[in-house]
């Protein structure tokens, strides 16, 4: 009885004994919310008044990275779509006062966006009515030429379209804006420039939009192309977005995988991963700011069936990797390019790379309406990120500090 009354302990403590050890090793394989990775995209961490951007966001930790486009050179693309269409134009068309004046019209997306900032430089650059700085009325007057006759180029107005409710990008905004210019500047506007295509759209709309006046937009949206090709948008710049939405999911998943070093941001996206995926549009990663960066195309009447709705990345196949689950956010759930494409080519591509995605969406004014969203972050294994404001990068990442 002595042997039976002492076994008993001594099963209990080896049982005690190996049920702690067995806790401590499921506790230790359990990965905490601020460990796993975390993809911003659309919208890069930065100042909005200077540009500059958060770096410590982007060092968040060792799996943080951004998807995005190259904005610098977008604005570029666009500023040389407008010039490739005026050096073939007809001046006499295009003058249609005679002043000898090109008289333009910008619609900005938002002030202290990064993106916006370098596509209103880059249409000023273009135009040489850049002075310095992208505020809405800091200008001066520049030049072009227009089918081999020099003109004076003069930025009649610049005006951030704002909507009602606060929010940036307004594409109703714009609609009233054109219909107001329309009515102060009659023919003295020869050409309307927007910084997306939303925006480009919205203007099209005003009921007294001076027909015939050549109009850019930028984003390459279905809607955009198909007025490309009838003839109603003269051009928009593509930026690439099966690429950008494929980056994002495919720098998750290869975070998810356990790579690291240049294989997060080759692998899958300039080179074949493991599952035999590969992004056919060219990326660039720039290693100063952890960025994957799509780039730019302009699309005008020449092109524009080549991005035309549905085409798909061919490059991009099932694969056979543990599904996971990713919880991201969409600042505004009105905004024309996140929802007519980034949005539908996130939920074409995230089956395909075994991604379970969560989408939640703001409404493009209050940060609250993603963070409020941003919740029960345990339950998933890594996050994607839109911001409504660029500097707003510490809000979330501190609410994955907490969980």
């Amino acid at each position: 009885m002595k042997k039976s009354v002492w076994a008993i302990p001594a099963l209990v403590v080896a049982a005690t004994g190996f049920m702690g050890c067995s806790k401590k090793a499921a506790s230790s394989s359990v990965v905490m919310s601020k460990d796993k990775p975390l993809v911003f995209f659309n919208r890069q961490p930065s100042d909005p008044t200077t540009g500059v951007i958060d770096m410590d966001t982007m060092n968040w930790n060792d799996k943080t990275y951004y998807v995005g486009f190259d904005a610098a050179g977008g604005g570029a693309v666009q500023g040389e779509l407008i010039l490739d269409f005026l050096q073939n134009a007809d001046p006499d068309v295009i003058d249609r006062n005679g002043d000898g004046v090109i008289g333009y019209v910008l619609c900005i997306g938002d002030v202290g966006h990064n993106d916006s900032k370098a596509r209103t430089e880059g249409a000023r650059r273009a135009l040489g009515t850049w002075n310095g700085t992208t505020e809405p009325t800091d200008v001066k007057e520049g030049s072009v030429t227009v089918g081999g006759k020099e003109f004076r180029v003069v930025e009649l107005e610049g005006k951030a379209m704002t909507g009602t409710d606060g929010s940036t990008w307004n594409a109703n905004a714009a609609t009233e804006a054109m219909g107001n210019w329309a009515t102060k500047y009659g023919d003295r506007i020869d050409m309307v420039i927007s910084n997306n295509d939303g925006m480009a759209m919205g203007c099209l709309q005003a009921s007294n939009y001076p027909a015939g006046v050549p109009i850019f937009g930028y984003d390459a949206n279905a809607d955009a192309i198909e007025a490309v090709g009838a003839g109603k948008l003269t051009g928009t710049v593509s930026q690439n977005v099966d690429a950008q939405a494929t980056a994002t999911l495919q720098v998750i998943r290869n975070l998810l995988d356990g790579l690291s070093g240049s294989d997060v941001y080759t692998k899958g996206i300039s080179e074949q991963d493991q599952y035999g995926n590969k992004i056919s549009a060219d990326l660039e990663y720039i290693a100063d700011t952890k960025s994957v960066l799509a780039k730019n195309t302009g699309v005008n009447a020449s092109n524009w069936e080549s991005y035309s709705a549905g085409n798909r990345d061919t490059g991009i196949k099932q694969s056979n990797a543990a599904k996971k689950k990713v919880l991201l956010t969409i600042y505004n759930s009105a905004d024309n390019f996140l929802s007519s494409s980034y949005l539908p080519a996130l939920q074409y591509y995230a089956p395909l790379l075994s991604i379970d995605l969560t989408v939640v969406q703001g409404d493009g004014q209050n940060e609250a309406s993603c963070l409020d969203k941003f919740t029960n972050l345990k339950s998933f294994d890594a996050y994607a990120i839109n911001m409504v404001k660029t500097n707003s990068g510490s809000n979330y990442t501190d609410k994955l500090k907490y969980e």
